[in-house]
């Protein structure tokens, strides 16, 4: 069992554990279910914005811990004051360190898009991400039938949130796209065995249709990678390690952004 499938099992689990405490009525009982949401097409074609999706995580299955000394509310905001056209919080707790809290005390000081960054496999998770005061979720391919990705995609367009599906290959491009989809991400780790390589972004990078915006994620540490990118039609890039393997991430933003 490679470490997506293990997250997945773990995450099925997790989400049965869950539904049996609370209901979908609990949820849509939460303040932040009924508010309005930012629409990450909007900050993403700002030109006032970097294009950088900023993330904030504390440990990765490869890497383990990266940053756990510093709070989510200071580096959220210090990555909105550098620029970023959205945030990026990890709410998975058993491989990420993450939780749902981060995310909640993201969105009260933060007035740009948060990504729910977490592994979707259940409707009742996009909810959750609603009530919890996400704007965007995310669709791994990987892990996903083009069914369930048309299912998920369609109940958050719905609820008002965007729709970020992530893939890695042109297989998974081929039978992912649909309608409610906003944003195309490309990974640059192989969520099988966390290796890393842009090449992935610059191989889709002419085959994603042009009625879409497209993202660029992981594999970048340097500014002119960003430039590259650039060139190739992206219009967002998404980083967090990065910055946070550093001991203060919001800085590191700010300095890599004066390089772009």
């Amino acid at each position: 069992m490679n470490i997506l499938d293990k997250i997945v099992a773990r995450k099925k689990e997790e989400v049965a554990e869950i539904k049996r405490k609370y209901t979908i009525q609990d949820l849509e009982k939460s303040f932040s279910f009924h508010r309005d949401t930012f629409k990450l097409k909007d900050f993403l074609t700002d030109p006032g914005k970097t294009g950088i999706i900023a993330e904030f995580k504390r440990k990765s299955p490869s890497k383990g811990i990266i940053n756990d000394k510093v709070s989510v509310e200071q580096v959220t905001t210090g990555y909105a004051a550098a620029g970023a056209s959205a945030l990026s919080v990890l709410t998975d707790k058993d491989f990420f360190m993450g939780h749902d809290d981060d995310l909640i005390a993201a969105r009260k000081v933060n007035h740009i898009p948060i990504l729910r960054k977490d592994f979707m496999v259940d409707e009742f998770q996009i909810i959750e991400a609603k009530a919890i005061g996400a704007d965007i979720i995310l669709l791994i391919a990987a892990c996903l039938t083009a069914e369930e990705i048309k299912r998920f995609a369609e109940l958050a367009k719905s609820l008002g949130l965007s729709t970020l599906l992530e893939v890695h290959g042109q297989e998974e491009l081929d039978y992912s796209l649909n309608e409610y989809i906003d944003v195309v991400g490309v990974n640059n780790r192989n969520l099988k065995d966390f290796t890393v390589s842009v090449e992935t972004s610059l191989q889709l990078a002419e085959t994603i249709p042009s009625e879409f915006l497209k993202i660029s994620e992981s594999a970048i540490s340097n500014p002119e990678t960003v430039k590259m990118l650039k060139k190739a039609g992206f219009d967002g890039f998404l980083i967090g390690e990065n910055f946070m393997k550093t001991e203060n991430p919001e800085q590191a933003m700010r300095d890599f952004v004066a390089l772009i």
